[in-house]
C-alpha cells in the first residue's frame, strides 16, 4: 500500500475567514475531540513501547526523544518536566531537536533535512545500547529523525516513534512504532494541531508510566518531586501530614531537615524525628 500522508490532507472545513470566532471556536473542539479516540487506538503501540523503556532505565539506560518543529519542542518540554515532577536526573530523559537549542524558540532552516545531524546529536551524548531513543514526527518523514533512528538500529540501539500517519518512513525504521492517526487537521497541514495533541498525550502516557514503574510515585503522590518552590514545599508538606498522620509544624520540621518528601516519611517511619 502506497504512504498516504493524512496529516497534509485537505482540511474538512473550507472558507475558514468567513467564520465567526464562535464558529472557529465549536469547529477546532470537534476535531480536537476526535484525538482521544485516535490514541485509544493506538495503546497497545504504547504499551509495547513503554516496556521497552522501562527495561532500558532499569539497567542504567537513558530515554532520548528526537525531533524536528514542534515534534521536537513538544519531546523538550516533556524531558525537561521528568526532573522536576519525579526527582530524576537531568540526564535520565532527553529531548534533542533539529536545529539544536535555538530551534526551540525560533525555526533553523532545512535542520529537519539533514541526513547526517540526527545521529551526530545523539553521539554527542555518548549515546550506547543501553539507551533507547523515541523519534517524533507528525508526518513520519522527516529526514533528520528518520536517519538517526537508522543509525541506532545499525548500533543495536532500541528505536521508537510518534508519527500521526500510518505506514510511514519512520515507522518502518522504527522497531517500536506508535502511530496515531488524528486525519487532516482543521487548517490544511498544519500538524501542530491535533497531531500535536497526540503527540503531548503519548509523551505524558510514556514518561508518567514510566515513572511509575520505576518507582517514583507512592499511592498516587509524586514524592520524589524537586521542592523548587513554595507551591510545591506546601503540596510536600500536605503529603507528609496525610501520610503520617501528624501536625503541619511537624510536617513542616521533617521537610526543611531530610529536602525531600520521601526521605522525610521514610526517616520518620524509622524513628528518626
Amino acid at each position: 500500500m502506497d504512504f498516504i500522508k493524512t496529516t497534509e490532507q485537505d482540511s474538512h472545513y473550507n472558507n475558514l475567514e468567513t467564520m465567526s470566532v464562535s464558529e472557529l471556536l465549536v469547529n477546532i473542539n470537534n476535531e480536537d475531540k476526535t484525538v482521544p479516540l485516535a490514541v485509544e487506538k493506538a495503546l497497545p503501540q504504547i504499551e509495547k513501547l513503554i516496556h521497552q523503556i522501562v527495561s532500558k532505565l532499569k539497567i542504567g539506560g537513558r530515554l532520548f526523544y528526537i525531533g524536528a518543529g514542534t515534534s521536537g519542542r513538544l519531546g523538550i518540554l516533556d524531558a525537561s518536566e521528568c526532573p522536576p515532577t519525579f526527582g530524576v536526573s537531568h540526564n535520565l530523559v532527553i529531548g534533542l531537536i533539529a536545529g539544536g537549542d535555538t530551534a526551540i524558540r525560533k525555526a533553523v532552516e532545512f535542520a529537519e533535512d539533514s541526513i547526517t545531524l540526527g545521529w551526530q546529536d545523539l553521539q554527542s551524548h555518548n549515546i550506547t545500547d543501553n539507551d533507547i531513543v523515541v523519534g517524533i514526527a507528525a508526518s513520519g518523514t522527516t529526514p533528520y529523525v528518520i536517519s538517526a533512528l537508522e543509525m541506532c538500529n545499525k548500533n543495536n540501539i532500541i528505536t521508537g516513534c510518534i508519527t500521526c500517519n500510518g505506514d510511514s518512513p519512520l515507522s518502518k525504521t522504527s522497531q517500536f512504532p506508535i502511530e496515531v492517526i488524528v486525519g487532516p487537521e482543521f487548517v490544511t497541514g498544519s500538524s501542530r494541531m491535533k497531531a500535536g495533541t497526540a503527540q503531548k498525550m503519548v509523551l505524558n502516557m510514556i514518561t508518567t508510566t514510566t515513572m511509575i514503574q520505576l518507582g517514583h510515585i507512592k499511592g498516587n503522590k509524586m514524592v520524589d518531586m524537586q521542592l523548587s518552590n513554595n507551591k510545591l514545599v506546601d503540596r510536600g508538606i500536605k503529603m507528609i501530614i496525610s501520610e503520617l498522620n501528624i501536625s503541619e509544624k511537624e510536617a513542616e520540621k521533617l521537610l526543611n531537615a531530610y529536602k525531600s518528601v520521601r526521605l522525610a516519611i521514610k526517616n520518620y517511619k524509622n524513628g528518626n524525628k
